[in-house]
């Protein structure tokens, strides 16, 4: 079990870094509940010139400030006024990359992740979809800017290999409005063995 360092967040390259997130462990320690699940799905954001991005343009905003850190901190907003998505920003400080984590697979800490979702027990997909992901962590967009160093919410490298012929590249989901970029082949889905 090793925390991922800063140097995995800072690359420039968050296709591939997205990619590189399928089969690392999200880990959160929020409201006494340690929390953990193993990520298989994610989506790229490649900042200013990819217009599915919330930094498209060089758009600064309260919100998208975070995706212009240094990589290593959350990106969390608030979705349709209802839904918390964490995303994890990448590259250096000024390039507002950032990798969505779309969908999990519970590994531990189950019993607080079905009291935030409000369910009585596991069901196939508990964690598919951005905003049930976040939920079942504890995670929220006030927690936006958290360094992914620390013991709050943080990535950890458990050695799961998961092999190029169990990984698919899509496109990604619900970015229509921006044109050619919502063709890109930036989302990522993994299947477990």
């Amino acid at each position: 079990m090793s925390k991922l360092p800063i140097s995995f967040y800072t690359r420039p390259d968050v296709v591939q870094l997205s990619r590189e997130l399928l089969g690392k462990v999200l880990c959160t320690h929020i409201g006494g509940a340690l929390t953990e699940a193993v990520i298989v799905e994610t989506e790229a954001y490649a900042g200013v010139a990819d217009r599915a991005s919330h930094a498209y343009g060089g758009k600064r905003t309260k919100r998208t400030e975070m995706m212009y850190w240094s990589g290593g901190h959350a990106y969390i907003y608030l979705c349709y006024g209802m839904y918390s998505l964490f995303n994890v920003v990448t590259n250096i400080e000024g390039i507002p990359h950032a990798a969505l984590i779309r969908g999990g697979v519970p590994l531990s800490g189950l019993d607080a992740m079905l009291a935030r979702l409000k369910k009585t027990k596991a069901v196939p997909g508990l964690l598919s979809g951005p905003g049930k992901l976040a939920k079942a962590l504890g995670l929220h967009y006030s927690m936006t800017g958290t360094p992914l160093s620390g013991n709050r919410i943080w990535i950890e490298d458990r050695n799961i290999h998961i092999p190029a012929n169990a990984i698919t590249a899509t496109p990604r989901i619900g970015v229509d409005y921006a044109g050619e970029d919502a063709a890109l082949p930036y989302r990522f889905v993994a299947t477990l063995q």
